[in-house]
């Protein structure tokens, strides 16, 4: 097997055959190599998968239709085991009667024939991440719709002081056989929200019930209403998963943790404030997995793209991304490092919170109790012979000081400011007390940026805007949808995106390319709507013109540009 493994290795290029050969030779275990390879941090999950599929000469799954998997392999196959062994059974036209099974152990033998002696018709294998696998149980068994009604049913049923010692256990949220009802209802509340796709959990208790929002793709939903009751119990179990003190119930606290499915890794970064009604909690979920964007996944346009490619080629100057909480900013900034990251350059960042890990890059946490404060930091920084900083906020005037005088002896700095628009950054930072000839010779660029939802392409469909829908775009040459051969989409809503009509999000920007022109009325103190004016003939494209682009080239819809951006004043 190992030899075969090296060999599709070579053949197909799927893994560096030598560091697999590397790997199989240092192994000293008895585990299976599946196993072996599956937890080996050199490759990833898909890509040993697709090896042993290639080897094997079996299917890989990249997704699991749910409508596929037969009745009888969930009536046969319990939730539980399926569970365990990661694997679902799907049966398509063609098949000649045979049960295709899934798995994610592409070696698991036993777990094979069980199946085939369980259900007693003749089983075929295939393959698919633990992920995939997952979510088509999920949603093959229904378990997970149901689970937390029923789990917050037997805690109500319960003893709850009896039930306080039972908040601390795993932190993987697919260990959920025989665990105390608590952790339970916290695993499945947090393996919905990541099936989800969402990044906040709210829990939010009210004077008779807990309420349990997701923020998906910048949206607010309400999924779930809890008995009161449960409130202790809920806000110490994350309390204890983010090694927090579950004594404190009377001040902030934050915290943060990581937990597990199967062996994918999600960061949880936790917040407890108390209310009249209890301690209310916000977690915000950072799934590793999704990794790091680059500039071309962002949703800039090829010109935007070249545009920031000449600056990051830029020795010196300060790049500003602007926008307000949950805008995408830090999201911007990486991948503008990622873009630059080599050994030919010492990259500090400085932030609150470090979101991401970023290899090759030192990044410093800013503890303001500790006198670890922005500026602070950056002035340390300065000692390190940096060739590039990234600030992840400018909040004062000392920070933003000590900015643009470090762009000023030969540094690359990137940061982020809260202003509705690029040319809203030049007078913040007035506003801070930064003279205006320090702002004119050292910025280069600005960019404000609003996150937009996209829509479904499942379940995508023409639609016909009205006229005040096109006039508020700034369409105002287009009639109908039918002129000049404009199409316009929305989402009917599916069960892929959850019945929103949208799914997943990207950026709609305003870079504004700091020249000569707009240095003089820096220095001049000109107000931002005289320096936008200027930027505008100079041909800049502005939030809501980039989003009718978006509109037009059906990424979005209409609603949702107008619902991110305010109207251009000109």
């Amino acid at each position: 097997m190992k030899e075969l493994l090296i060999q599709t290795a070579k053949r197909t290029g799927l893994i560096d055959a030598e560091q697999l050969a590397e790997v199989l030779e240092n192994n000293k275990t008895n585990d299976r190599l599946d196993e072996v390879l599956l937890r080996c941090p050199y490759f990833t999950e898909e890509s040993v998968l697709r090896l042993f599929a290639a080897a094997l000469g079996q299917e890989f799954l990249a997704e699991i239709p749910v409508k596929l998997v037969p009745s009888e392999f969930v009536d046969a196959i319990p939730a539980a085991y399926a569970q365990h062994h990661y694997l679902i059974g799907i049966k398509r036209d063609g098949d000649n009667g045979e049960l295709i099974v899934v798995l994610s152990k592409p070696l698991d033998a036993n777990a094979l024939d069980n199946v085939s002696k369980l259900i007693g018709v003749p089983v075929r294998p295939a393959l698919a991440t633990m992920a995939v696998i997952t979510a088509a149980i999920d949603i093959a068994y229904e378990q997970r719709s149901t689970v937390i009604e029923e789990v917050a049913e037997e805690l109500d049923s319960q003893n709850l002081d009896q039930l306080v010692d039972e908040v601390a256990s795993s932190n993987d949220l697919l260990d959920v056989v025989n665990r105390p009802p608590v952790i339970r209802l916290v695993n499945d509340i947090l393996f919905r929200a990541l099936q989800l796709r969402a990044s906040d959990i709210h829990v939010h208790p009210y004077e008779a019930k807990i309420q349990i929002r997701y923020r998906i793709d910048g949206i607010l939903y309400d999924t779930l209403s809890l008995n009161r009751n449960v409130l202790p119990l809920v806000i110490s179990r994350i309390k204890v998963m983010a090694g927090m003190d579950i004594a404190e119930r009377r001040m902030p606290q934050d915290g943060r943790c990581s937990v597990r499915l199967g062996q994918r890794e999600v960061d949880l970064r936790v917040s407890t404030v108390p209310t009249s009604y209890g301690e209310r909690s916000v977690l915000r979920i950072l799934d590793k997995s999704t990794g790091i964007f680059s500039l071309n996944e962002l949703g800039l346009w090829e010109e935007d793209l070249k545009k920031f490619d000449t600056l990051l080629n830029r020795s010196h100057g300060v790049i500003f991304v602007t926008g307000p909480t949950g805008s995408g900013k830090s999201t911007t900034l990486y991948a503008c490092l990622n873009r630059i990251n080599s050994a030919e350059k010492n990259v500090i960042t400085i932030e609150d919170p470090i979101e991401y890990q970023l290899e090759g890059i030192s990044q410093i946490q800013v503890a303001s109790k500790k006198g670890m404060t922005f500026a602070t930091a950056l002035r340390h920084v300065l000692r390190q012979d940096p060739d590039v900083i990234m600030v992840g906020e400018v909040r004062d005037v000392e920070t933003a000081r000590m900015a643009i005088q470090s762009s000023l002896t030969g540094h690359l700095v990137f940061s982020t400011l809260h202003t509705n628009d690029s040319a809203g950054a030049i007078s913040r930072l007035l506003d801070l007390g930064v003279e205006p000839y320090l702002a004119s010779s050292s910025l280069i660029a600005i960019m404000a940026q609003r996150l937009v939802r996209k829509i479904c392409p499942d379940c995508r469909q023409k639609y016909i805007p009205a006229a005040h829908e096109l006039r508020e775009l700034g369409l105002l040459d287009i009639d109908s949808s039918q002129s000049r051969g404009h199409k316009f989409f929305v989402g009917a809503g599916c069960e892929r995106c959850f019945q929103t009509g949208y799914r997943g999000r990207t950026g709609v920007y305003e870079l504004m390319m700091v020249n000569e022109k707009i240095q003089e009325l820096i220095y001049e103190r000109t107000s931002a709507g005289a320096i936008k004016k200027l930027a505008l003939e100079d041909g800049l494209q502005t939030l809501r013109m980039d989003g009718a682009r978006k509109v037009l080239n059906g990424i979005t819809t209409i609603a949702e540009v107008l619902r991110v951006t305010q109207a251009d004043i000109l």
